[in-house]
């Protein structure tokens, strides 16, 4: 959706802008973060590609792939890569996508031509996956939230990819599920990523019950509508405290027109994992 008509006069485009930062103030988004992160450190990243149709309605899969391309991403969580209805067959050239950037799929889809668990797809590059598992999320939209335990030089990271529902009931519920599932499974260092639909702070947040078990569950950067964010649907969450640095949308003239959501990325301070690790399992 683009907010700002082809033809408006000078006194609305000057006052457009300064509307847009007053609404994501109330809303409480945050700016992007700046850290000091060390070279070591891994870039994680979510991209909801709305099934590759762009802000301009047309199906362009090759422009998504091009934005993957700019994330360089070491670890990339995608929502809606598969079609929604009938076979879920991947929408995107994965092959093509391992060729260019290293990222190998995960394999969650039970169709062989898919790409994930309800449009969850999950690309690492270098990484041994030790552990898989597909969520079923309740409510009445087919949503789901996958789950993969990753063997890193530093230790063990769960990586937990989803896309909530639209209504804030829904999401309430698969927020729940997905702590359920985090409680049934070894405490390891874990980001929680994906297209969470969520916009309000505080008290009237769906995603206060991940409040207490992730660091910084606020509101991050606007990612949504991607021609002029406003709204912060798009989370990176981690635990322990430090393991999530340097949050950020990945704002490029591409990324505004291949999806109506901007990618948000962030930096992995695998110091912090390696720090935590005892730490964690002598609180358990």
């Amino acid at each position: 959706m683009n907010l700002l008509p082809m033809r408006m006069p000078p006194s609305r485009a000057t006052a457009l802008p300064r509307l847009i930062d007053g609404l994501r103030a109330r809303l409480g988004v945050a700016l992007p973060e700046r850290h000091d992160v060390p070279e070591s450190a891994l870039t994680i990243a979510s991209y909801n590609v709305h099934k590759c149709v762009g802000t301009d309605k047309r199906f362009d899969p090759d422009r998504v792939a091009e934005v993957i391309t700019e994330l360089d991403a070491d670890i990339l969580a995608l929502q809606e890569a598969d079609r929604r209805f009938g076979r879920r067959h991947g929408l995107l050239d994965m092959a093509g996508v391992e060729r260019r950037t290293g990222l190998a799929l995960l394999p969650l889809s039970l169709d062989p031509d898919g790409h994930g668990w309800r449009g969850n797809a999950l690309l690492v590059r270098g990484v041994r996956a030790m552990r898989l598992r597909r969520l079923t999320l309740p409510g009445g939209e087919p949503r789901g939230a996958v789950m993969a335990d990753l063997d890193l030089p530093s230790g063990p990271l769960r990586i937990v990819s989803a896309h909530l529902g639209l209504l804030r009931r829904n999401r309430l519920r698969q927020a729940e599920a997905i702590l359920a599932a985090l409680a049934e499974a070894e405490d390891i260092p874990t980001v929680m990523l994906g297209d969470l639909n969520e916009w309000r702070p505080g008290p009237r947040s769906s995603l206060r019950a991940l409040e207490a078990g992730f660091t910084d569950a606020r509101p991050g950067p606007a990612t949504f509508p991607s021609r002029r964010p406003l709204l912060p649907l798009d989370r990176i969450l981690g635990r322990p405290r430090g393991l999530v640095r340097a949050i950020e949308p990945h704002d490029s003239p591409l990324a505004r027109i291949a999806s109506d959501h901007l990618p948000i990325k962030a930096r992995l301070d695998m110091v912090a994992v390696e720090a935590a690790v005892p730490e964690m399992a002598a609180a358990a």
